[in-house]
């Protein structure tokens, strides 16, 4: 039998955009480096995310010398923007019921991203300066701009199950995951606590419930009613629909493909 080990790594530097998949990623005291760092936000400063604009889901990024580069899949317009800001106009968002402040991206930022959407949107960045929490009533690690927790964790294995439960498979990019594991048992991960990745000690909080984003083709924006309806057979708890774990780590460290994992 395989031995259980890190199938891929994924980042995703602008909440809700597409990510891309890296070999190694250091882990911060909110995070993987560079995940979510970014955000799209409205005139008020409200998140926003595929889940009410499913064209977010055509625009995909990729690492390039000095930052990433987001293109519309679409009609393959880009614009590269840097890893990080030092300086900019300070504007208060919101995460869910969490209020953040972001340094506000360039103009010409906010022109692309309003143009590719169609809607007026800004784009800002999470500086260091702005500390944000999980809720305490799961867990206490710090994070960024993820929904709730700075990690999420599925099996090969799980995806695997499901598809062939499908009529039309569906990549493992629908459900946005940091870590993909190889190896072992379908949704072995719901029953884990504690586990270790590599050197890095990982803790599972919950099961992650999902949102309609699964259902969105991530090339195309088109939304179906697969595979959230197929899931809900037979992974609902109550009326949420589970697939991966959102985990807490022990910083800091460096996270490889290729590292084994150890369940405690």
């Amino acid at each position: 039998m395989m031995e259980l080990q890190v199938a891929s790594i994924h980042i995703y530097p602008v909440k809700s955009l597409g990510g891309f998949g890296v070999p190694q990623v250091r882990l911060t005291d909110r995070g993987l480096e560079h995940d979510r760092r970014w955000m799209l936000i409205d005139a008020e400063g409200q998140f926003q995310t595929q889940r009410t604009l499913p064209e977010m889901a055509c625009l995909h990024t990729a690492s390039n010398a000095s930052g990433f580069t987001v293109t519309d899949v679409r009609n393959g317009t880009t614009l590269d923007m840097p890893w990080a800001l030092v300086e900019g106009e300070l504007v208060h968002a919101r995460v869910w019921d969490d209020a953040v402040d972001l340094l506000l991206g360039q103009r010409t930022m906010h022109q692309w991203f309003s143009g590719a959407l169609g809607r007026n949107v800004r784009i800002g960045y999470m500086p260091e300066s702005t500390v944000r929490n999980t809720d305490p009533a799961y867990a206490r690690s710090r994070l960024a701009l993820n929904d709730a927790f700075p990690a999420l964790v599925i099996s090969q294995a799980s995806l695997d199950d499901l598809n062939a439960r499908l009529d039309v498979s569906v990549p493992m990019e629908r459900f946005r995951p940091n870590v993909v594991l190889a190896g072992g048992e379908a949704y072995q991960e719901d029953k884990w606590t504690d586990f270790l990745i590599g050197d890095a000690r990982f803790r599972n909080v919950k099961p992650c419930a999902r949102c309609v984003i699964p259902n969105t083709d991530q090339q195309t924006a088109v939304r179906t009613m697969e595979p959230l309806r197929t899931l809900a057979s037979y992974r609902s708890v109550g009326n949420k629909v589970m697939f991966g774990i959102n985990a807490i780590f022990e910083g800091p460290g460096t996270l490889h493909a290729g590292d084994l994992v150890r369940t405690a």
